[in-house]
């Protein structure tokens, strides 16, 4: 298989050479014959003479010098036009010079060489163009019945995404729609500029367009909303294509067709790390992630892997998440090392073994529970996993000497009022002691707010809860929360971790907090239908530990900007080690004898600013889910 394509290959290869020193030849000659015919002299073309044959020789070495076999005639474009010239111009001179020590130039008119080159780039391009012109519309006709397409942009993204549509053959375009004055009545690549956006319902019709396209990438949160929203009166279905930073990220291919995502109408910009430091911290080193089959543990993962790891260490208590994370991992990455450890990183034993076979440079501590009704009514496993756990951690790394430790915080640790951002808080604290004590690990901290499309999270719930035709459950009509992507996420941690000094604090600049009920509202209109109309949103009230918004930082941490425009550094609150020491075997006996009262009294102790939801403290011994009933406010 493998022979008959390189051998296919070569003749394609030879053929085109071929037909490349032909036109050389044809070029040379036949200028030779209008510059003599024009003195009604004769000139013997058919010949050969050794001074053609040091023309070829000479413009053949500079075609391959310039490289002009390394390009497919099916793609040739105006690059290649501009290849071609400076291919004939280097070939004038080398031709030139040969002449020149030859036969000193004597049997060459002067008018023969200013033109050649020109001449040249005619015979050589022209039959490429038509080629790609003629495999453009050869391929158009595989599909039978393409599918008519409105652009909706005529800017530079809407102009290639024309050419991968008439390639593909499976779409054909039927013109653009753009707002901007200077493009009215303009073609580009033979489609006119048929209006303004607004446009689009009636030139959708008159056109018989199938589908509309958005092609403006760059396009803000409010710009996209619009569009989307003069898109869903036509009735059609509609795509957008990809951002940049997606396709770079790996997350899209350029030319690729993509729905409308929800992250497309949050009003957030796109973070943009610092790529450089990233690989210069993470190049050739081993990084350790727990909790690594989770929506951060995974992301973390590839994050490393795609910016220079060398070999990663997955610790993962939940077997299918660490089975298909080192799956896609192998797949995607195939030589990256990874060594795969099934088992509860809560386990001093556990967590000691993986140390030792992956030998790490840093770790990353995502294994957590982060469900806030479920973890008000199970303080105990709480506490267990995400207070223990992290101890064990952290203090595990600390005498391994591992180089860094970067804990994986949330906004919910700030002033908490549930049991998931007391946890969360005590963890911070214990990774703060220990690099008091430390002398040369680093413990950083990193929060940040939701994050769309993970494990339990509130979009996955919404899609489903449309899915199905309603209603979509929301707490409160006033309630907001921070959002940001899960790759956005990694890499502020993986941005943390290597500029990250002794015990800072790290979040995002996150902007503004999004409305619940728009990200509803929202995530409604993505599915083609309209809220109220079509799915109604019932009002369900606050659950116990939810506030109605988050914060950052506590009221006295003084924060501060560091060398990336995006993150900030919180200065550390001072607490007492000792005092967090003790906290940690208080709450290490408590659990060991499943004892909640004490481990509610030690959280509050250790961070007097939580106060517990007193409704939900459970008998002893029972295991309670609080999802109360409350009387359900609807909005049609």
């Amino acid at each position: 298989m493998n022979s008959g394509s390189n051998s296919a290959a070569l003749l394609n290869r030879a053929a085109v050479v071929t037909h490349d020193l032909l036109m050389v030849y044809v070029s040379w000659q036949l200028i030779h014959v209008l510059r003599y015919s024009s003195r009604h002299e004769s000139y013997d073309w058919l010949g050969f003479s050794w001074t053609v044959a040091l023309v070829l020789v000479a413009q053949g070495l500079v075609f391959w010098r310039v490289g002009l076999y390394r390009g497919l005639w099916r793609f040739a474009s105006v690059p290649d036009l501009w290849n071609i010239l400076k291919a004939g111009v280097l070939g004038l001179l080398a031709i030139a010079l040969g002449l020149a020590v030859y036969n000193r130039l004597e049997s060459v008119p002067r008018t023969v060489l200013v033109v050649y080159p020109f001449a040249l780039t005619v015979f050589l391009g022209m039959p490429r163009l038509l080629y790609r012109v003629w495999k453009d519309h050869h391929v158009g006709q595989r599909t039978l019945v393409p599918r008519r397409v409105l652009v909706l942009g005529a800017g530079r993204a809407g102009e290639a995404l024309v050419r991968d549509l008439r390639r593909s053959g499976a779409y054909e375009p039927v013109g653009f729609l753009d707002d901007a004055p200077r493009m009215r009545g303009s073609r580009l690549h033979g489609l006119p500029v048929l209006g303004r956006l607004e446009d689009a319902p009636a030139v959708a019709k008159e056109t018989a367009a199938g589908m509309l396209v958005i092609a403006m990438p760059s396009l803000d949160a409010a710009g996209m909303q619009r569009v989307m929203g003069i898109c869903e009166r036509t009735g059609l279905p509609f795509r957008t294509v990809p951002r940049l930073t997606d396709v770079l990220e790996g997350q899209a291919l350029p030319g690729e067709l993509k729905e409308v995502a929800i992250e497309d109408l949050l009003g957030r910009k796109p973070v943009m790390p610092d790529w450089k430091l990233i690989r210069g911290w993470l190049g050739g080193r081993t990084v350790m992630v727990t909790g690594a089959g989770g929506s951060i543990g995974s992301e973390l993962c590839r994050q490393c892997a795609r910016h220079g790891a060398r070999r990663i260490v997955l610790l993962e208590i939940d077997e299918l998440a660490l089975i298909t994370i080192h799956g896609d991992l192998m797949r995607a990455f195939p030589d990256l090392e990874i060594d795969a450890v099934l088992g509860d990183c809560g386990d001093p034993a556990v967590t000691a073994h993986a140390l030792r076979v992956g030998q790490p440079d840093a770790v990353f501590h995502a294994a957590a529970y982060k469900q806030v009704p479920l973890l008000e009514a199970q303080l105990r496993e709480a506490v267990r996993n995400n207070v223990l756990a992290t101890d064990t951690v952290a203090r595990l790394c600390g005498e391994g000497g591992v180089n860094t430790f970067v804990f994986i915080s949330t906004d919910k640790a700030v002033d908490p009022a549930n049991v998931l951002g007391a946890t969360k808080r005590f963890a911070e604290m214990i990774a703060q002691s220990l690099d008091a004590r430390s002398e040369g690990t680093r413990f950083v901290t990193v929060r940040f707010g939701n994050v769309l499309d993970s494990a339990g999270s509130v979009v996955p719930l919404f899609r489903e809860q449309i899915r199905k035709g309603g209603p979509v459950t929301v707490t409160d009509p006033e309630v907001t929360r921070y959002f940001m992507t899960i790759p956005e996420a990694c890499q502020l941690i993986v941005q943390a971790a290597a500029a990250g000094s002794h015990a800072a604090t790290y979040t995002l600049d996150m902007g503004e907090p999004v409305p619940i009920r728009l990200l509803a509202e929202q995530m409604i209109r993505l599915a083609g239908k309209q809220p109220g109309r079509d799915v109604a949103i019932v009002y369900t009230g606050l659950r116990p530990g939810e506030k109605l918004h988050e914060t950052l930082f506590y009221a006295d941490e003084a924060y501060r900007p560091t060398s990336h425009s995006k993150i900030l550094e919180a200065g550390a609150r001072e607490s007492s080690p000792e005092q967090v020491q003790a906290g940690v075997d208080r709450m290490r006996d408590a659990v060991a004898r499943y004892d909640e009262l004490t481990l509610r009294q030690t959280l509050r102790e250790v961070i007097p600013e939580f106060i517990p939801a007193e409704s939900v403290v459970p008998d002893a011994g029972a295991v309670v889910v609080p999802f109360p009933a409350r009387e359900a406010r609807t909005t049609r």
